[in-house]
C-alpha cells in the first residue's frame, strides 16, 4: 500500500481524488493510500481462493466478492478495500458519495504483504469488527503457507487458529471447506 504525496486530505477531497481515478484509494485518519499493484504470489492467491470458493458458495446463493467492492466499515470511514468478501443471503449496500458499499460481508479475505499486513492485522481489523454482519476474517500469507482464521465469539471476543500445509480450514458460517495445499497450489516462495 503505497502512500500518495504527504498531505492531509479531507474526506471530501478523498471522494474527489477516488472518483476522478482509475486506481484504487483508502482513506485513513487524513492520509490517503494507493491499493494497486500486487504480487504475483498475491494475484494467485486472490484467484486461487475465488476458485475454490465460487463452485461452493455460488448453488446455495452465496455470494463471493473480489477486491474493487468497497465494503462500508462505520469505525473507519468512508469504506475499505478487501481482496475478498463473501456472505450469504442478500447483499446490502449503502451509497457513500455515489458509490456503493456492500454493508453486511459475512467473512472476509486480506492477502498479507509486509507493506500492508500491520494495518490489516491491527487498524483495519479492529474497524472491521464495526460491522455488524462481520465474523470471520481470513489472513493469508503470501511469504509461506500460514493462513490465520479469526470467528466472532462475541462482541469483545474472536477465536485465532492457524492453518498450514496439507490442513483444512474450515468456514463453518459459510459451511465449506479450504484446502491449504489448493490454496496455495501455484505460489513459488524464492
Amino acid at each position: 500500500m503505497g502512500a500518495v504525496p504527504q498531505k492531509r486530505y479531507t474526506l471530501e477531497e478523498y471522494f474527489e481524488l477516488d472518483n476522478s481515478s482509475e486506481e484504487r484509494f483508502e482513506y485513513f485518519d487524513g492520509e490517503v493510500f494507493e491499493m494497486s499493484g500486487v504480487s504475483p504470489n498475491h494475484a494467485e492467491l486472490e484467484g486461487n481462493a475465488i476458485t475454490l470458493l465460487k463452485p461452493i458458495l455460488a448453488p446455495r446463493g452465496c455470494k463471493i466478492y473480489t477486491a474493487d467492492l468497497r465494503i462500508f466499515v462505520p469505525e473507519l470511514p468512508p469504506f475499505r478495500y478487501a481482496d475478498l468478501t463473501a456472505l450469504c443471503g442478500t447483499p446490502v449496500f449503502e451509497e457513500v458519495n455515489g458509490v456503493q458499499c456492500l454493508t453486511n460481508p459475512s467473512l472476509i479475505v486480506e492477502i498479507l504483504s509486509s507493506s500492508t499486513e500491520a494495518f490489516d492485522r491491527g487498524e483495519k481489523f479492529r474497524g472491521y469488527k464495526s460491522i455488524p454482519s462481520f465474523n470471520v476474517y481470513l489472513l493469508i500469507s503470501q511469504d509461506k503457507r500460514l493462513v490465520t482464521k479469526y470467528v466472532k465469539q462475541s462482541e469483545k471476543f474472536w477465536l485465532q487458529s492457524e492453518y498450514m500445509d496439507g490442513e483444512v480450514l474450515e468456514i463453518e458460517l459459510l459451511d465449506c471447506e479450504l484446502s491449504i495445499d489448493a490454496l496455495y497450489q501455484g505460489i513459488n516462495f524464492e
